[in-house]
């Protein structure tokens, strides 16, 4: 045991020794959090705890991995079983797999993507008689989405309904999950949802699926919506082993139903619980940690605590203030160059932060004038490609072509003549006679009404799924060998390269496709005899719908981070900017106007940006900014006056007239140099 606490602290060291019961690790920004938690659960095992008894938690799939890796690492490969380690929604689709019949669907029911979603939506706004100008498809899934989060029924929408738009939506809620249910699917949302449905609603399953585990973690307790807490506490509540590792100061997801009272109330919720403080910092110089301390002190709603360094001293940071937004961008982006010209780390050490989508254009511009490496993280996902999307339509197909969307998407493509009314007759007789589009294309009479060179291709289609079907029932190749026969026969890469002239455009095209092999290729070899193409399949889904691998991918390229706040959570560079540091901006507009809550999760979102940093923390404000083609003077963040503990009243200093207010770069005696107005 002395191996696995050797150089731990004594908060970490008492996190890792506490066995049972609940526990709450209150775990700052830097402090070791992933450390803890794996060391906490080798120990376990080590203890006499078998290892499939113990459920660990993530929100995202590069979390779940990296702790698999690491507690792997500890108690050796060589064991029989493992520690079942997750995402919520990973641990939910295993679950619903063995009880969703109860809700009156089917084992085999289908994970809607974002696009199948975006589909289903628009076919809905078109029943209900909603054109697309009054509400977008996209607007309603949003909708839809947030109201799922709060666990807001279809048939309260309405009550909970402001604007037009919310009416509209409301009014199409109902129908859209009256559709998913005919079609034996389910959104992400959903996952979730009917979990806390089955747990809440059947005790036989409830203590079945609790009994599974011994022990219970969960990480980033403090990012939990009110459906996961309730799936936490119906699968802890029995042996009341539950350890929930997070940190509220940075809980930042409440747009999307996170609710940090979760972690604020965890020894309410559980009276015998033992709460440990991570508060020993390893990322992040004393100087930085000094202002990040004195901005988040500034919310009422937190936890008691304080990072405490472990780098004494450090670079002061700077705030910087600059006549409009492109003398930012372009003294910000020279100011990298000289470093970088003088050798001062890599590119992939410095990342610019930025608080809306539209901030990073005129980074990019400088960036490429200057001729720095640079990638902007969270552009399209691999998933989106089109390419993609036709692939795993077509393993769809062949898992079960009863499944509509992944049919539909391939009956035409490559394009093989069966052109838009053919495929309209063959979904009016579907509908009409409450069958699916598969088994209408089994009837010879239909298909021949349809001309000969559509049934023809019909036929053939038809003919086509069926081989590769009996090629996956059987087994007779493997997953990879089938996948590569279906790119032949359907002849993908002849329409790759009618579709796109530039050999570069066909390279990258193809390029995607291969990594769907790879991807099928690792899943066959990690599952063996118990790998099923609906189970890739699945993972494919949550991998779409988990932004995170598309994110690690781009971070590996030696380049300089562009990124939002809410995707820096959980990394750290070491040159951090962060850019726009004005009032509407950080804070956002919209919290501004709401006040309260949501300005202290605006003042958390800007923690979480200064805590990224590791040697030097750069602040920067544009004096004008345009705003609809006019040049418009700004007010600098309340968020930097707190941070230099310059006014008691931020407010108050932002609204005095223009001639009495300070500027936060006038300081600079905590925050060194400042720039000023050109």
């Amino acid at each position: 045991m002395s191996d696995l606490v050797n150089g731990l602290n004594p908060a970490q060291k008492n996190a890792v020794l506490t066995e049972s019961g609940p526990l709450l690790i209150l775990a700052g920004a830097g402090t070791g959090k992933t450390r803890v938690v794996t060391f906490r659960i080798a120990h376990l095992i080590r203890n006499g705890i078998k290892p499939e008894r113990i459920l660990a938690v993530t929100f995202t799939n590069k979390a779940a991995n990296e702790m698999k890796s690491r507690v792997t690492q500890l108690i050796g490969a060589r064991r029989e079983t493992t520690p079942e380690v997750s995402t919520f929604h990973s641990l939910c689709v295993r679950i619903l797999r063995r009880h969703i019949e109860k809700l009156g669907y089917r084992p085999r029911f289908t994970i809607y993507a974002r696009g199948q979603q975006e589909t289903l939506a628009r076919q809905v706004l078109r029943a209900v008689n909603i054109p697309t100008a009054a509400l977008k498809p996209s607007e309603f899934l949003w909708r839809v989405g947030a109201w799922k989060n709060r666990g807001v029924p279809p048939e309260n929408a309405i009550n909970d309904a402001e604007s037009d738009k919310d009416h509209l939506a409301a009014a199409a809620f109902r129908r859209y999950e009256q559709e998913l249910k005919n079609r034996n699917a389910v959104d992400f949302d959903d996952l979730l949802i009917k979990v806390d449905q089955l747990l809440s609603e059947f005790e036989d399953v409830r203590k079945q699926e609790a009994g599974r585990f011994d022990h219970v973690m969960v990480d980033e307790y403090q990012d939990t919506n009110g459906t996961q807490y309730r799936i936490v506490q119906a699968l802890a509540k029995d042996h009341q082993n539950l350890c929930v590792v997070g940190d509220d100061d940075q809980s930042i997801y409440g747009w999307r139903g996170a609710e940090v009272e979760h972690i604020l109330r965890f020894s309410t919720d559980w009276p015998s619980a033992v709460v440990v403080r991570l508060e020993e910092n390893y990322r992040s110089t004393d100087a930085i940690l000094q202002l990040s301390n004195r901005l988040i002190a500034h919310n009422k709603l937190r936890s008691d605590k304080t990072l405490l360094p472990s780098r004494p001293n450090g670079d002061k940071p700077q705030i910087h203030q600059y006549r409009d937004e492109v003398e930012e961008a372009r003294e910000v982006i020279l100011d990298i160059k000289r470093r970088m010209d003088r050798d001062e780390f890599e590119p992939r050490d410095y990342a610019i932060l930025f608080r809306t989508n539209e901030q990073p254009r005129a980074f990019e511009s400088e960036l490429r004038r200057v001729g720095l490496p640079y990638v902007l993280i969270g552009g399209m996902s691999f998933f989106d490609r089109r390419e993609v999307q036709d692939i795993i339509a077509y393993l769809r197909a062949i898992d079960d072509p009863d499944e509509e969307t992944g049919l539909l998407r391939i009956i035409n493509t490559p394009p093989r003549g069966i052109g838009p009314k053919t495929v309209e007759t063959l979904l009016g007789t579907a509908v009409q006679r409450g069958e699916s589009v598969w088994k209408v294309m089994q009837d010879d009479e239909i298909v021949s009404s349809t001309g000969p060179k559509a049934a023809s291709a019909i036929r053939n289609l038809a003919k086509l799924i069926n081989v590769f079907r009996e090629m996956a029932a059987n087994k007779e190749k493997s997953f990879v060998d089938m996948l590569r026969e279906l790119l032949s026969a359907i002849q993908y890469k002849v329409e790759i390269d009618r579709l796109y002239e530039k050999p570069e455009d066909r390279d990258a095209r193809w390029a995607a496709i291969e990594e769907v092999v790879n991807e099928l290729g690792a899943f066959e070899q990690k599952k063996g005899k118990r790998a099923k193409l609906s189970r890739f399949i699945d993972n494919l889904t949550l991998n779409d719908l988990d932004s995170t691998t598309e994110k690690e991918n781009q971070l590996k390229r030696n380049a300089i981070a562009l990124m939002t706040y809410h995707a820096s959570k959980g990394l750290e560079f070491r040159c951090v900017y962060m850019v726009g540091m004005e009032e509407d901006i950080l804070p956002h507009k919209r919290s501004v106007e709401a006040d309260g809550a949501a300005i202290e999760e605006e003042r958390r979102l800007c923690y979480v940006g200064m805590t990224r940093a590791e040697d030097r923390l750069t602040m920067t404000l544009a004096l004008t900014r345009r705003r609809w083609g006019k040049s418009r003077e700004t007010n600098p963040s309340r968020f930097l006056f707190e941070i230099m503990g310059m006014s008691d009243n931020p407010h108050a200093a932002a609204k005095r007239p223009k001639s009495q207010r300070r500027k936060p770069g006038r300081a600079g005696k905590t925050t060194g140099k400042k720039r000023k107005k050109a």
